[in-house]
């Protein structure tokens, strides 16, 4: 079966945790998602659900004994998933002291912090913000590069923040075009150039990505070769969950061609 050749892989960005931001509404929708993790052959989730001041605030200790109930879900249904708490903390200068007043998640307890920022707006202070995290021991890992507009217009801003050691966490549906034809570019234009650390859903309801999860791992092969997916699906993150360092290539910039820019403009 070839899904077991793939069954190690590690979705580094789930919002699995029900009831508590726009991800899984229930139980019951939460375990269904898990189900299908399993299927599609992943063997760990983390569940970075959003951390947004005075929006979506529920805590650390609240969000670990969800996360708790999950896995022994998980082990009724016999997944055999491993779950591992974190968050997907929204761009804010507040970023250390949420961390540090256990509210917002560090990556299973680790040094890296998983971080979004506004989907249609550059934020004016990035370098400072990103600064302040590497200045404090943190490692900032950036939620899904491709899909904001800003650095869709301006690809160059993901290679410099690779430059100044932010890692970059790529959606597996980025690359089939669930995000439409802009994010579908960047991507291949991220993984062509050593510029995707991490591989992750980012999951809000069934039947919306672990279900194509196959045709995405092809294309995202094509790109990168088996053992490079195996470096960006599993092996890094499982350096992460323990707190390890993740060694990565040289980026490269990005650079589009016309083509490319063609194809962005499509629908």
């Amino acid at each position: 079966n070839e899904k077991g050749i793939y069954k190690i892989m590690i979705d580094f960005h789930s919002h699995i945790i029900p009831a508590i931001d726009d991800g899984a509404r229930e139980l019951k929708e939460a375990l269904e998602m898990l189900e299908e993790a399993s299927s599609a052959g992943f063997d760990g989730v983390i569940s970075t659900s959003h951390y947004m001041e005075n929006y979506y605030e529920v805590s650390q200790a609240d969000r670990k004994a969800w996360l708790n109930g999950l896995q022994y879900g998980v082990e009724e249904k016999k997944l055999g998933l491993s779950l591992y708490l974190g968050s997907e903390i929204y761009f804010t200068d507040k970023i250390l002291n949420l961390i540090q007043e256990g509210k917002a998640s560090t990556i299973n307890g680790s040094r890296y912090v998983l971080f979004e920022f506004p989907m249609n707006a550059k934020p004016i202070n990035i370098e400072d913000f990103v600064y302040s995290i590497l200045s404090a021991n943190y490692v900032p890992v950036l939620a899904h590069p491709e899909r904001y507009t800003f650095t869709q217009e301006e690809p160059e801003i993901i290679y410099q923040l690779a430059n100044q050691g932010v890692l970059m966490q790529s959606n597996y549906g980025s690359i089939i075009g669930q995000y439409g034809k802009k994010a579908q570019v960047i991507v291949e234009k991220m993984l062509e150039n050593n510029l995707v650390h991490f591989l992750g859903s980012d999951v809000h309801r069934p039947n919306s990505i672990y279900t194509k999860i196959e045709p995405a791992i092809h294309k995202i092969k094509a790109i990168v070769g088996q053992s490079e997916f195996d470096k960006i699906s599993h092996f890094n993150a499982m350096n992460v969950i323990r707190n390890e360092r993740v060694e990565v290539e040289e980026p490269e910039p990005i650079k589009l061609t016309l083509a490319d820019k063609m194809r962005m403009s499509l629908k």
